[in-house]
């Protein structure tokens, strides 16, 4: 279930991006006043405003455009609405199934959903931690030469969305929770590269979120 409205989301998130970048570009053929008027304003205030133009002809250049830019505001809020619909929805979903997933820092929604969603096709091959870092790509590679040895690297395989959710985990707490801040900080003076610090946040990161699904992963509801 929580699959099947992600795929409506993100699709919809897309094209609703689409729409902005269009209209922005659209409106550099607006008349003078009308882009003076539209500057420094929010997506959602230009949307708003231009939605609530009022063309009444179709003779010039400046009539066609109106109507061009009341269109493309019109879709962008319509597909706002709906994203804004969709994740109320998901976020239901993800709550009944799985609360854990969202009380640790950094862990929203959108990243619990993708991670019911990565557990939920593969339960059979989620028997320990290190399968589900290796279901995400997370799991460390050697990458050893003739010069160096005991170095790792990143791994670039496995569920691409389950590894970018735990990636955007990990950044928001690089930035915001205090403990990885200083962790980061501890492992820089000790030498570790930026791509090292953040596989081993990874790893952390996956950890603790298998120790939050296994409970419930044998529940019919986390079945995505």
């Amino acid at each position: 279930m929580i699959r099947q409205l992600k795929v409506a989301h993100d699709t919809g998130v897309k094209v609703r991006s689409a729409a902005m970048i269009t209209l922005k570009a659209m409106l550099i053929h607006a008349p003078e006043q009308l882009r003076h008027d539209m500057a420094n304003k929010t997506q959602i205030m230009l949307a708003r405003h231009l939605a609530a133009l009022r063309p009444t002809t179709l003779q010039t250049p400046d009539d066609s455009i109106r109507h061009t830019l009341r269109s493309l505001a019109r879709r962008w809020q319509y597909l706002y609405a709906e994203a804004t619909e969709l994740e109320a929805m998901i976020k239901d979903l993800v709550t009944r199934t799985a609360p854990q997933l969202v009380e640790p820092f950094g862990i929203g929604v959108d990243t619990a959903a993708e991670i019911l969603i990565g557990v939920g096709d593969n339960p059979e091959r989620i028997r320990s931690e290190a399968a589900l870092a290796k279901l995400a790509g997370i799991s460390p590679l050697p990458a050893s030469s003739g010069m160096t040895s005991g170095r790792q690297r990143i791994n670039h395989g496995g569920h691409r969305q389950l590894n970018a959710a735990i990636y955007h985990t990990v950044i928001v707490r690089i930035r915001f929770h205090q403990p990885t801040i200083d962790y980061v900080a501890r492992r820089t003076a000790q030498g570790l590269s930026k791509r090292d610090i953040i596989r081993c946040l990874k790893r952390y990161v996956i950890r603790e979120v298998y120790h939050l699904v296994v409970p419930a992963k044998n529940v019919p509801q986390i079945t995505s």
